[in-house]
């Protein structure tokens, strides 16, 4: 069952797409839908921002908020990182700059930010690194009108990401290789769009990692230093085409938007 918002649900601002602005609002309201339902099942207080919300509105939240998701959705305008278009169509300027406002703000008061998709590009950009423009093998099927494209993701264990989904393992992680401890999960992809070692941000470290035609790919990164910021490539909100391992994902972040809730403001 949902938990419900008690005095103690860390707000967290989810970054969405319009959906008045695409071509099947239920659609899209239904997917903006599954991010708030990962953050709800663990006691935190989602709230959809995007690009029609009041800029008033849009900065109280981002003023009070513990937890800041950036999620899914279109292209980054490649400008962002100083490259003309090469493989990029599909981009929202207006949701680009929500973004990167929502992303100043939770870098002024260090909140937990996680990012899933796009989330993670943008990261990557605004931390100063750049994407690899077209990567057609791991786009996948649309979503709803077929099942999930997969494939195999390899994960440190000695980070962030590879402790919160060895907590959220039902039965423990099932080992692979005796001689290896990499985690190896299979996960869904509905992306064009990537970072690999070479396009990587300073200040950002790879944890995951997949095989494409275009080389490895980065599917998972996180902060080098202790503030919580881990951002992956696959959509845990997804349930029906992601391991229950991510269940701990969901956790470890409303977790640290409630410990973020409990510091005084710097």
């Amino acid at each position: 069952m949902p938990s419900k918002s008690t005095p103690n649900s860390p707000l967290v601002v989810v970054t969405v797409a319009n959906a008045a602005g695409t071509r099947d609002p239920a659609l899209t309201l239904r997917k903006s839908e599954l991010y708030a339902a990962g953050i709800r099942r663990h006691g935190g207080d989602p709230v959809l921002v995007d690009v029609s919300t009041p800029t008033a509105e849009r900065d109280r939240l981002l003023a009070e908020m513990a937890g800041l998701l950036l999620t899914g959705g279109p292209d980054i305008e490649p400008g962002l990182y100083r490259e003309p278009p090469a493989g990029a169509t599909d981009v929202d300027p207006a949701r680009d700059a929500l973004e990167l406002a929502a992303w100043g703000a939770a870098q002024r008061r260090a909140v937990p930010v996680l990012g899933i998709c796009r989330g993670l590009q943008a990261i990557n950009v605004f931390c100063g690194g750049s994407l690899l423009q077209d990567v057609p093998d791991h786009a996948g099927t649309p979503y709803g009108q077929g099942p999930a494209h997969t494939h195999d993701m390899e994960i440190d264990p000695d980070s962030r990401l590879g402790r919160a989904v060895a907590e959220g393992a039902p039965e423990g992680l099932a080992a692979t290789d005796e001689e290896d401890i990499t985690i190896e999960l299979t996960v869904n992809t509905y992306h064009h769009q990537a970072v690999d070692r070479a396009r990587l941000a300073p200040g950002l470290r790879a944890v995951g990692w997949a095989a494409s035609k275009s080389g490895r790919l980065v599917e998972a990164l996180e902060s080098h230093d202790d503030r919580w910021l881990v951002a992956v490539q696959c959509h845990p909100e997804r349930p029906e085409s992601t391991p229950d391992e991510f269940e701990g994902l969901w956790e470890a972040f409303v977790h640290a938007a409630r410990d973020a809730m409990a510091e005084p403001a710097g």
